[in-house]
């Protein structure tokens, strides 16, 4: 677990290990979600890269006659 210090002036810096492994880039967006006690960053992907994400999905679901 990394540990970061907050700058007077709000900012954090992300440790290399996350960045490589995240593979972040400089002015790439990072959504921040607060839970209770703790902060999420969560990096903003373009939906571009999730093409392929569900390959083998099965798309013969039952729907309503109205729905066909």
């Amino acid at each position: 677990m990394e540990t970061v210090t907050i700058s007077p002036k709000y900012k954090v810096v992300i440790p290399k290990q996350i960045r490589d492994q995240l593979c972040l880039l400089p002015g790439q967006k990072i959504q921040v979600i607060a839970y209770g006690d703790r902060i999420e960053l969560i990096p903003v992907r373009p939906i571009r890269d999730l093409r392929g994400s569900l390959t083998g999905l099965d798309p013969s679901v039952e729907r309503p006659a109205d729905r066909v």
